[in-house]
C-alpha cells in the first residue's frame, strides 16, 4: 500500500495589521486550489497565518491584542476554508493565535496549529513550547518580539499523531531551533513534521547573526530531518510587513536531510514535494535505529538540568558547580 503524501507548503507573503480576516482566508483559499490542481493531499500554512505578526507591538492593556487571536476554531472568518478543504479532499494545518478561558475565567493566550484532516476532522492543535523574545516593553528595540508578553508556553510537549497514513507531528518557528523538539517526536515515530514560521531578517540581541538567517533556518531543519529519520515541511510568512523584513524560503526536507523544494519568492507562493513516508525506514531502520544504538542513560542532563552548568575550579568548600542562564 503506497503511503505517499503530496505535500504543499503554502507560504504567504505579508500580512497588514488592518487586513480583514476575510481577505486573508480568500489567500490561503487561492493556494488551496492550486494545491488541489497540484495533486496535494496536505497544505501547511504559516505560523500566525490570518493575522499580521503582532507580538512586534507592545500594548500596555493586552486586551487590546484580543482581536488578533482566535477563540475557537473552525469560526466564521475560517469556516469556508474548512469547507472548500473539505469539498476537495485536502487536509491542511493552520497557524494561529488562540485565546482560551478556563473555568475559573483565567484567560490562556497560545500560539498554535491546528491539523484537519482530508474529510474536514480536526486531528489535534499544538501549542508552541519554545517562546523566543522578551516580555517587557524594550523602546529601544526598532521593532519588538513579545512573544512572552502575547503567548505562554505549551504544557503539553511534543505529540505525534496518526493521521495522513502516517505518524505526523507539529513544531512551530522557534521550535525548529531545539534539536529536542524532533527527537521527542521522533520517539514516538514521527514521519512528517509540520512547521510554520515567522522570522525577522534583523535579530536585535546580536545583529551579526542577521545575514546567517537564512542559513540556521536550512541548518536546523535539515539536520533535525536527518538526524531522525522525517520528512519536515517549514513554511514561512515572509517579506516585509508592517516594516520589518522576514524570512521566506519555505523547504520541503526529505529523511536524508536533503530539500526536496524550496520557495523562489518571499511572496504567496505554493510548493509541492511527493513524500513517501516509506523512505524514513531507510534511516530509522539503521543508521538511526534508536532502539539498537540510542543511550539515554547517558544523557540525564538534557531533562535533569535547565541551563549551563560547569565543573567549579575555584574556592575549596564550594558546591562544585556554577550555574549560569
Amino acid at each position: 500500500m503506497s503511503r505517499v503524501v503530496t505535500v504543499g507548503a503554502a507560504q504567504l507573503g505579508p500580512i497588514a495589521r488592518d487586513e480583514p480576516r476575510t481577505d486573508v482566508v480568500e489567500r490561503l483559499l487561492v493556494l488551496l486550489h492550486d494545491a488541489a490542481d497540484r495533486g496535494c493531499d496536505l497544505v501547511v500554512y504559516p505560523e500566525l497565518a490570518l493575522t499580521t505578526f503582532f507580538p512586534r507591538w507592545y500594548l500596555e492593556d493586552i486586551t487590546e491584542a484580543d482581536h488578533f487571536y482566535e477563540r475557537s476554531m473552525p469560526n466564521a472568518a475560517t469556516q469556508p476554508l474548512f469547507d472548500e478543504a473539505k469539498r476537495l479532499g485536502i487536509g491542511f494545518c493552520l497557524g494561529h493565535a488562540l485565546l482560551e478561558t478556563d473555568p475559573d475565567g483565567t484567560e490562556r493566550r497560545w500560539n498554535v496549529q491546528t491539523l484537519v484532516e482530508r474529510d474536514g476532522s480536526i486531528v489535534a492543535t499544538f501549542k508552541k513550547v519554545h517562546i523566543p523574545g522578551h516580555a517587557s516593553h524594550e523602546p529601544h528595540r526598532p521593532f519588538q518580539h513579545l512573544e512572552r508578553y502575547y503567548f505562554e508556553p505549551s504544557p503539553d510537549g511534543f505529540g505525534v499523531w496518526d493521521a495522513f497514513g502516517g505518524r505526523v507531528g507539529m513544531m512551530i518557528c522557534n521550535d525548529r531551533r531545539w534539536p529536542e523538539s524532533y527527537r521527542e517526536m521522533a520517539l514516538q515515530g514521527v514521519e512528517l513534521i509540520l512547521c510554520g514560521y515567522n522570522t525577522p531578517l534583523h535579530y536585535a540581541p546580536d545583529p551579526s547573526q542577521d545575514p546567517l538567517q537564512g542559513y540556521h533556518n536550512q541548518l536546523v531543519m535539515c539536520a533535525g530531518a536527518y538526524q531522525n529519520g522525517t520528512f519536515v515541511v517549514g513554511v514561512a510568512k515572509g517579506g516585509e510587513e508592517e516594516g520589518v523584513a522576514s524570512l521566506a524560503e519555505s523547504t520541503i526536507i526529505a529523511p536524508s536531510g536533503q530539500p526536496l523544494a524550496r520557495a523562489q519568492t518571499d511572496g504567496d507562493e505554493l510548493i509541492v514535494a511527493e513524500c513517501d513516508l516509506d523512505w524514513c525506514k531507510n534511516y530509522t531502520g539503521t543508521l538511526f535505529d534508536f532502539d539498537l544504538y540510542r543511550r539515554p542513560e547517558a544523557y540525564t542532563r538534557l531533562t535533569s538540568q535547565r541551563g549551563v552548568a560547569t565543573p567549579c575550579t575555584s574556592t575549596a568548600g564550594s558546591t562544585g558547580f556554577s550555574r549560569s542562564r
